[in-house]
């Protein structure tokens, strides 16, 4: 079996509302999937995380070193791609199109030999996850407390557990919304609160030191991904617990963080990371220092997926079942085709998302829908 072809399918959709978090505005929504196949019929798929376009400009970069190989070698052709652009990029585009590369390579080898990707990962520990709600960002003309309020109450009523809300753009404001969100919900339902790096760390101390009484579960993201002594000086000052990691790639990025204990909660991304093959190893050594680990998600159907089969396999740490267990992050912005590139939609049932048993990523691409989506002239 030999690989044949490389695509990338750029999918874009403007939204009629633009919304922002303290880090980003998004009038459109454009994600990047890879398509592979190979010269038996198999044909695998991933997905990029970040800019869709320049992801798109690298996944073309590895192609002609991916032509002719072995899709079974996921190991093997990760490292030689890796090496390949590892002296202008140990981080960023290079691993996140790398990402989708290696997705797609296992959703190839788990097709071939007929079985989901968790199992190829060692085994199911479960077959269904609870899903948090993530949207509550900012929108342009509208009363900010008021429109999060409703928001957070239409979640509650869907069935979900938890909620993750934007915060990071004022600490009086933030707050406000945080009061507001938390007497929506009432006390029963998880509460996260994720800054997008939009503070320093004397206003993420503040906020969390103030914020504390609403019951919230972690602080995502408090100050800039970069300041690594920022993060540790945030969680020994404030008492929320702190997360982050969507944006340290592959196991040299969450090196630190995970040895120096910079968070409580580490959040890595399966299509951000360096997909399936360097995951394991972040798993690994998270688990060798006590971190606990809850993967980021947001992309279409196929990042859905691919995180769910990577959840699946996540053994559990403490070894019993408890609150402990991983939850999926449930993106409920604006996003037509999130969904409807799949034949059978991921979606929630009172909150509950099953992970698909079929193989490789357990998911059919419509490629009606890819055609509708996709990107003119890309």
């Amino acid at each position: 079996m030999k690989i044949i072809s490389v695509q990338t399918h750029i999918l874009d959709f403007k939204l009629e509302t633009a919304f922002e978090s303290a880090s980003a505005r998004f009038d459109r929504r454009q994600h990047v999937l890879v398509e592979i196949s190979c010269d038996n019929g198999l044909t695998g798929w991933g997905e990029c995380l970040g800019p869709a376009l320049p992801n798109a400009s690298v996944v073309q970069a590895y192609t002609p070193m991916l032509i002719g190989r072995n899709p079974l070698e996921t190991e093997k052709i990760w490292i030689e791609l890796y090496n390949a652009l590892r002296d202008q990029g140990q981080r960023g585009l290079t691993v996140t199109a790398l990402s989708g590369i290696d997705i797609a390579l296992w959703d190839i080898k788990g097709k071939q030999f007929d079985v989901p990707v968790s199992t190829l990962l060692g085994g199911r520990f479960r077959e269904s996850v609870k899903a948090y709600a993530t949207g509550s960002f900012r929108k342009d003309g509208v009363d900010r407390v008021a429109d999060i309020t409703r928001e957070v109450a239409c979640y509650r009523k869907e069935g979900f557990h938890a909620v993750k809300i934007k915060i990071g753009f004022d600490v009086e404001e933030d707050l406000q919304v945080i009061a507001a969100v938390r007497e929506a919900i009432g006390p029963d339902m998880r509460l996260m609160i994720d800054a997008n790096h939009g503070y320093d760390a004397l206003e993420a101390i503040e906020v969390g030191r103030r914020a504390a009484h609403y019951k919230v579960d972690w602080f995502e993201e408090p100050v800039l991904p970069e300041l690594l002594d920022a993060y540790s000086e945030v969680k020994a000052r404030q008492p929320i617990p702190v997360a982050g990691g969507e944006t340290w790639h592959g196991r040299w990025g969450m090196k630190d963080p995970i040895e120096q204990r910079r968070v409580d909660i580490l959040q890595p991304d399966i299509c951000g990371t360096g997909g399936f093959t360097e995951g394991r190893r972040i798993i690994d050594l998270a688990a060798l220092h006590g971190v606990r680990v809850i993967p980021h998600v947001w992309g279409t159907a196929v990042q859905i997926a691919a995180s769910l089969q990577f959840m699946a396999a996540l053994p559990p740490n403490p070894p019993r079942p408890s609150a402990l267990e991983p939850i999926l992050e449930f993106d409920r912005t604006e996003n037509p085709f999130r969904q409807a590139i799949v034949t059978k939609p991921l979606e929630h049932t009172n909150g509950i998302v099953h992970i698909p048993n079929g193989p490789g990523l357990g998911i059919e691409i419509d490629h009606g829908a890819l055609s509708q989506w996709r990107l003119k002239n890309d």
